[in-house]
Formats: C-alpha cells, structure tokens, sequence
C-alpha cells in the first residue's frame, strides 16, 4: 500500500498561511507554538509565513505586527456588496476565493490553517491548499451515518444532547462543512453545568455553551490544532491510495486521540 505523506520534510520546511476573521486566538497559538519549537528545539519543522482575513476589522494587522508576519486583507462583505450579490452567493464566493488564492501565491504555502476563518471555502481555495480547522466537537460521533455536531453551535448541541465530554478535532477541508477527513482530537473535557442548569431556558442554555467553548478551546483547539500542524510538517500524517488517513504508518480513521493511553 502508498502512503502519500501530507508534507515530505525532505522538500523542507512546510510553509502555512492563517486564515481569519476574527480574534485569532486560534493562529495566536499556533504561531506561539512555531516559537516555543524554535526555543527548545532549535528550529520548528513548519513556518507560518502570511496571515490572510476576510474582515477587515479583524485582530490579524494586531497579531501581524506583534509577530512581524505580513497580513493580506480581504473584505468579503465589501467584495458582495460591490457585487450587488449577499454574502452566501457560492458562485461570488468561488470569485473571492480565487482572488484570494492569488494575493497569497506570493507566499508559496501549501498548507492553510483554518484559524477562525467564518467563511465556507469552495473549489479554488479548497484544491490550492491542503486545508487544516478545528471544530469544538468529536467529529467522530455520527447518528444514521452523519455527524452529530457540526454547524455553528456544536458545543450547545452536545451539552442539549445529554454529553458529559467535550473534545476539538482537526480535520482536513473539503467540500462538505465540517465533513473533511479527521486527523486529531483532543483529550476529552469534562462537560461542567451549573446546579441551575435548565436546557430549556435559553439564557442558561447560552451560558453554559460560552463558558464550556471557553474551557474547549484553552484545553483543545490551542493544544490539537498546532500539534496537528507539526506532526503534518513532520511527515507523519499520510493518505492511502483509498484516502484513509494514516499517523506514522497506522491507520487512524477516527483521528488520533490525545490523551486515550
């Protein structure tokens, strides 16, 4: 059998472009964690050499120049509305996304880290790169053969379904939302809920989903998604010929799990 890695080390350090919208905690980590290998280890096996948002009021020019790592905006809504068209117009999208695939040629990454980026990628962003998220949600799970939690609130519609954990999983961007190949999931997070917990007020109901996605993404997102990005660079994530996901030669078609022995 062929295993294709994600990235050959052999060719070089893997070159990665964050996109975002909003805050950008999640690329604040994953550039931290590039820095932490470099400290330790002398080097980091991947690079993250642009930043790219869709908003233009976003933290990326913040988080650019705190780490001297050039931003290209991009803002959608302006792009729809000079368009005549709304924001969910796909085929508007599609443009926008090619324009965006040519503001980041220059940087000459093969890698996208999908870091809070808001928007649904379509064709020309998805074949340009090999694109890596994270979702609040063990991607694992599925009823009737789809995946339980996926969408905007999958945090609220785990605690609603009477989950006692929460985990983040890294997966890989492809056409379907929150439906591409899983690499990573974090260990498991305890569900925590207030005595008063009451799943059909929807004020208790919104705390709850806020202060869990709040613990999810401290003891998830900003441990998986950057160790997801590292081990891709290291070589150790490949694809079979049938599309299967392997780590380090082994089969993985859940994902790899943190934290489960």
């Amino acid at each position: 059998m062929t295993l294709t890695p994600l990235h050959d080390p052999n060719r070089g350090k893997l070159r990665v472009v964050g996109l975002m919208s909003g805050s950008g905690t999640n690329l604040r980590r994953i550039i931290e964690h590039e820095r932490q290998l470099v400290a330790q280890c002398g080097s980091s096996p991947f690079q993250l050499v642009a930043i790219f948002s869709d908003n233009h009021q976003s933290n990326a020019t913040q988080i650019g120049a705190d780490f001297s790592i050039p931003v290209v905006t991009s803002d959608l809504r302006s792009y729809c509305q000079a368009k005549g068209c709304p924001r969910h117009d796909l085929e508007v999208r599609a443009e926008f996304d090619a324009l965006t695939v040519r503001l980041l040629a220059p940087f000459d990454a093969t890698v996208a880290a999908y870091a809070g980026y808001m928007s649904i990628a379509t064709a020309p962003l998805i074949n340009a790169y090999c694109g890596i998220n994270v979702h609040p949600a063990d991607l694992s799970l599925e009823r009737d053969g789809k995946r339980r939690f996926v969408g905007a609130h999958p945090v609220r519609d785990a605690i609603l379904a009477g989950e006692r954990t929460l985990c983040s999983s890294t997966h890989m961007i492809e056409e379907k939302v929150d439906g591409g190949r899983i690499l990573m999931m974090s260990a498991p997070l305890q569900i925590q809920l207030a005595d008063d917990f009451d799943g059909e007020s929807r004020e208790k109901v919104r705390m709850a989903e806020a202060s869990n996605q709040d613990r999810l993404k401290e003891a998830g997102d900003w441990v998986v998604f950057p160790l997801t990005l590292q081990h891709i660079a290291e070589g150790r994530f490949a694809v079979a010929e049938d599309g299967t996901v392997h780590f380090d030669g082994k089969p993985t078609p859940q994902g790899l799990r943190l934290g489960s022995g």
